[in-house]
Parts: C-alpha cells; structure tokens; sequence
C-alpha cells in the first residue's frame, strides 16, 4: 500500500485549515486517513504548524512519501533532517548522541529565526500603526485649522455688516445733520427777509 504524507482540508471558505496526514494515495484528499501527524494554519503570521517530529520520521522511515508542500513543512520542522540523522545512526556514522545534539542544535536555531520574524513584524506593524496615527494627527489639526478659518471667516462676515450699517448710520446722520442745518439755514434766511 503506497502511504502519502499530505495536506487534509479543514477549515471554512476562504480561511484554509490543514491537517498533516499519513494516507493511502489512493484514499480521496479528505477521506480516510492512517494517522494525524500534526496541522498547519496559514492564515496566521507567519504560519502555525504543530507537528509530531517522530511520528513523521517513523513513517517516512517506513517508506511513506510527502507531497511537496508536506516535504517543504517536513523540513521546516526538522523532520526531514531528523530522518536523515537517523539514516547516519544505522549506518554507524554517528551516536544517538551526536544525531540529538545535532538535532537539537537546529532547532535552537530555528526557533531564534521564528522569533526574529515574529520581532519584526511586531515592529512593522507598531510602525505602520505610529504612520496612521501621525496622518491621523496631521488630518485632524488641518481640520481643527480650517475649522478655525471658518469661524473667524464668519465672525468677520458678521460683524462687517454691522460696520456698515455703522458707517451708513454715521454717513445718514451726517446726512440730516446738513439737512437740519441747510433747513435752519434756509429758515433764517426766510426770517430776515420777512424782516426786511
């Protein structure tokens, strides 16, 4: 029986949800299965995968062949590698010893890569929020400026009429002020040639 290690759909439209399986290659993508080795969840940054390591290197031992994307999450979870030290073990080229430091080494290693990735993205993302607020901030004070402009621009609109209706009632009593006066004039006028 050809045995696949390969992806197993779960999950809803749209966001995607894998098991890693050992399967029949000739069982449908979802159907049944040997055994759940592990998941993979690549709607999260960077992607979740829980796998068990031995698990995986027993059946690859046993002659079960991954997929390329499984191969690809094999090796990124020393799998592969762990299977391949093992190879050395039964070939006498190392101890069991010497294959778990190696092991374990890479994983150190690896993981302090994981946690680079995660650092930085924790960064980029506080950086592009600080981006966001400072725009916002900047939008925002614009706005408040304009706001301000508005305001003085009516204040000035309202109290130029009443400058004008100043002037004009200045101008109009200037106005009846000479009427009086040419009136007063003019009556005086009447006055002294009735006089006469």
């Amino acid at each position: 029986m050809p045995v696949k290690i390969r992806l197993q759909r779960h999950g809803k439209k749209g966001k995607p949800y894998f098991w890693i399986v050992a399967a029949d290659s000739r069982s449908k993508r979802d159907g049944r299965y040997l055994e759940k080795l592990g998941a993979y969840n690549p709607n999260t940054n960077p992607a979740t995968i829980d796998l068990d390591v031995d698990g995986a290197v027993k059946w690859l031992q046993n002659g079960a062949q991954p997929t390329d994307t499984a191969r690809a999450i094999l090796s990124y979870k020393g799998a592969l590698l762990k299977n391949h030290l093992a190879g050395g073990v039964r070939k006498g080229a190392l101890t069991e010893e010497q294959a778990e430091a190696k092991f374990n080494a890479w994983l150190d290693e690896k993981a302090g890569l994981v946690d680079a990735k995660k650092e930085n993205l924790a960064k980029a993302k506080a950086d592009a929020k600080e981006k966001a607020l400072a725009a916002e901030k900047e939008v925002n004070a614009k706005r408040e400026a304009e706001a301000a402009q508005a305001v003085a621009d009516a204040e000035a609109a309202a109290n130029a009429p009443e400058e004008a209706e100043t002037t004009e009632s200045v101008e109009a009593e200037a106005a009846t002020e000479e009427v009086v006066a040419e009136e007063t004039a003019a009556e005086g006028e009447a006055e002294e040639k009735t006089e006469e």
